[in-house]
């Protein structure tokens, strides 16, 4: 693999994010975003998308083969909820996870110029049953990561609007908290988001549970992967029916979003790191 020409792309979109990050902070604190501002940040992000995901294919798509791992994983789950969020942000009121969505995907995209991945069986990954199982599965955890990030603006805008955060008033932070959405309608979001991404983590996780053989080439391994989908999978099942019942809802709904995404990442990325980098297992 050329890890000298891959590590100019991946830095490349990493320092495009930065660079758009800083733009972002440079508008005066207190001061509405005008249209024109808005268009050019809008077409700054797809710009970096298109980069990305050049970086992504070419790390993945190598001369060797399908090279994947913890780093490729992460800057793709962050490449689906960055697209999630440049989409619906045409349609909802989802600019203040701008910032979040970014800085989330700054750092994944360097990963993969530090961490090569592991060469996967090419015949795995020519078979339909697993590249539409990859797919699935990848869609589902970018945007349920996107639910999360949500999630954890809403706590912070919680506590603020609680006075259990020390802000300072007229600071950047106050006037981006003020800008926010009611929380009734940061929720009702949240909520769209992971109805959306359960249905497609339920695909993901019991087609992997039904076809294993098909998918992966082994019978069915109840390892920590499989585990922890399941464990992820119950908890937002969980959420959803506590909703759906009695109403589930504000710091009790972002607590129980988030321990389901820790246990999703765990899953999808945690394993994977753990065999490369603490076990330096292929």
């Amino acid at each position: 693999m050329d890890i000298l020409g891959y590590s100019g792309s991946g830095w490349l979109s990493s320092a495009l994010y930065l660079l758009l990050l800083v733009l972002l902070s440079s508008r005066p604190k207190g001061e509405s975003e005008s249209s024109a501002f808005t268009g050019l940040i809008q077409g700054a992000i797809l710009l970096i998308l298109l980069v990305h995901g050049i970086q992504l294919h070419d790390s993945v798509f190598t001369p060797e083969g399908f090279v994947f791992g913890f780093a490729q994983d992460l800057s793709l789950i962050a490449w689906v909820g960055l697209a999630f969020y440049w989409f619906q942000s045409w349609f909802l009121p989802i600019s203040s996870l701008r910032w979040l969505v970014l800085f989330f995907a700054l750092i994944c995209s360097a990963l993969p110029a530090l961490f090569s991945g592991t060469l996967i069986s090419p015949t795995a990954v020519s078979d339909p049953w697993f590249k539409g199982h990859f797919i699935v599965a990848t869609i589902s955890v970018g945007l349920l990561s996107l639910a999360a990030m949500h999630a954890m603006l809403m706590s912070v805008q919680d506590r603020a609007l609680h006075r259990q955060l020390a802000i300072i008033p007229n600071s950047r932070v106050a006037h981006w908290i003020e800008d926010l959405p009611p929380l009734m309608t940061m929720e009702s979001l949240l909520f769209n988001l992971l109805y959306v991404g359960f249905a497609l983590l339920s695909l993901t996780v019991f087609s992997g549970l039904l076809f294993s053989q098909a998918l992966f080439g082994k019978p069915l391994v109840f390892d920590h992967k499989t585990i922890f989908a399941l464990i992820s999978w119950f908890l937002f099942a969980g959420l959803l029916v506590a909703r759906w019942r009695v109403g589930l809802r504000g710091r009790a709904a972002v607590r129980w979003v988030l321990s389901a995404y820790t246990a999703l990442l765990l899953a999808y990325v945690g394993s994977r790191f753990v065999l490369e980098v603490i076990l330096q297992r292929v």
